[in-house]
């Protein structure tokens, strides 16, 4: 696949994204920014949601996990599903109450001070961390496909990408957003299905073909009851995707901004019911692009990669597929990769603004100032950060810190339940300290659970375990005689 054609796919692709930018940032101000004028059809709302949703990360890996997992990530799946039932009637209608722009600033009104610092600082390193490793995976598969040869460093690849993200959100903000990621969520739906399309033609698949191929291959193994042990049981993920659900979308200032800019509680329940019965084929479709790509694999003789997430970019990238595959790919990852980084740019410097600088008393101009130069401040982090990883060369050290980054949300699980379901008042200067412990422990448990607990290996039900250590520790240390009303 020549380079040319791929820096042509990318210009178009920015081009477009551009063009989008203008039209939905003209008249722009700081609620717009925010929370969109409050204007966002839900509809709209809910295609930029699985844009967002969906990185880069994602696009790569999820068709190489069925070589090693079967489709068990179907089980997590579903209990997205019951995770986004607890949002859209528990937690959106107190963030609609209040008339929130930032979600943390209910840590604020309930808790207080430190508690508050506390939960925004946790989102910041969160999706600081989680958004460049993100970032860093898509600009490293650019950087070997295309700008080496062409005798580009990377840091200067990082540095175009995110300046380029940072221009057509600076004005618009979430309302540019929610356009542009939609536009990429279907540009990168599109993208699969036209792969599925070219790879079963390879194989000479008709549709019953393809649907038979899935079916009767070992790889599509759903249901996994058998062993509690296993890390693949159904519970562990069914209630392990429901928590992840609740904290990573409901908790996070990245998603719910999105549903705070729809104009009531009634039209961002509808989003939230669509989007969530939406992600069940999207996700099908990656897992069956998996199997098709390990048949395809197979009847041509080509060795598997070691690292299972090679698979689809080592098919493309080698010559294995016709071009055109080539060039979906591209255009899927780009689609995936800036759905998600443009969303988080914008969250971060919603988060940062209000709940850092506490920005509430500035007027519109010198809030617009303090907002454009955070939105800078943030880019060029981002950058700092994808090039600190790169100067790592080891993707298990990555790993390691991608990984720890998440533990951070576990304390937030922690902190908004304590709130929302007791009327007890925390020590507000012990929150920060709680916040710490409560990880650390849990990285504890998770390195020693199999001498632990007889052979019990944790898996994504540890952030289960880590928001009820924060809500114990928030327990024993709570002010004695204080409630609060409800």
């Amino acid at each position: 696949m020549s380079t040319s054609l791929i820096i042509t796919v990318i210009i178009g692709y920015f081009t477009t994204l551009f063009v989008i930018s203008y039209f939905t940032s003209r008249n722009a101000n700081n609620d717009t920014f925010f929370i969109g004028n409050r204007k966002s059809p839900w509809y709209l709302v809910s295609i930029a949601m699985i844009g967002t949703s969906i990185s880069g990360v994602t696009f790569i890996s999820v068709p190489g996990w069925v070589l090693t997992s079967q489709f068990s990530y179907m089980q997590m799946v579903l209990g997205y599903l019951l995770g986004y039932f607890v949002i859209a009637n528990v937690l959106l209608p107190l963030y609609y109450r209040l008339n929130l722009k930032s979600i943390y600033t209910y840590l604020d009104m309930r808790f207080g001070f430190y508690t508050y610092k506390t939960g925004a600082v946790l989102f910041l390193v969160s999706r600081i961390i989680g958004s460049a490793f993100r970032l860093f995976i898509v600009s490293s598969v650019l950087q070997l496909s295309v700008f080496n040869a062409l005798g580009v460093p990377f840091w200067v690849t990082v540095s175009i990408t995110v300046l380029l993200i940072w221009l057509y959100t600076r004005k618009g903000g979430v309302r540019t957003v929610l356009w542009t990621d939609s536009f990429q969520a279907i540009a990168m739906i599109t993208a699969v299905l036209l792969t599925v399309y070219y790879i079963s033609t390879e194989l000479n698949l008709t549709f019953t073909g393809i649907f038979e191929t899935i079916s009767s291959s070992p790889l599509s193994r759903i249901w996994f009851f058998d062993d509690p042990n296993q890390r693949f049981y159904f519970w562990k993920q069914f209630f392990g995707g429901a928590f992840i659900t609740i904290v990573m979308t409901g908790l996070d200032q990245d998603q719910m901004q999105k549903n705070l800019s729809c104009r009531n509680y009634k039209d961002a329940r509808k989003n939230m019911y669509w989007y969530g019965f939406a992600f069940l084929p999207v996700n099908l479709l990656f897992l069956s692009l998996g199997v098709l790509l390990h048949t395809f694999a197979m009847q041509k003789g080509i060795p598997l990669p070691a690292q299972t997430d090679n698979l689809f970019p080592t098919l493309v990238t080698q010559g294995y597929m016709p071009q055109v595959v080539g060039i979906l790919f591209f255009l899927g990852l780009i689609a995936a990769a800036y759905s998600s980084a443009d969303s988080a740019l914008t969250a971060l410097t919603t988060s940062f603004t209000i709940d850092i600088l506490n920005t509430k008393e500035l007027n519109e101009e010198k809030l617009k100032r303090v907002r454009q130069w955070v939105h800078v401040f943030i880019s060029v982090l981002m950058i700092l950060v994808i090039i600190i990883f790169n100067a790592f060369n080891d993707r298990s050290v990555i790993d390691s810190i991608f990984t720890i980054a998440g533990y951070t949300y576990g304390p937030l699980l922690g902190l908004y339940a304590f709130g929302l379901f007791t009327s007890y008042q925390v020590k507000d200067r012990a929150v920060p300290v709680i916040s710490v412990l409560s990880p650390i422990l849990c990285v504890l448990l998770n390195r020693y659970s199999q001498v632990l607990f007889g052979g019990y290996k944790f898996g994504f039900e540890l952030l289960i375990v880590n928001g009820a250590i924060t809500f114990l520790l928030l327990f024993l240390t709570r002010q004695r005689g204080v409630r609060v009303k409800s």
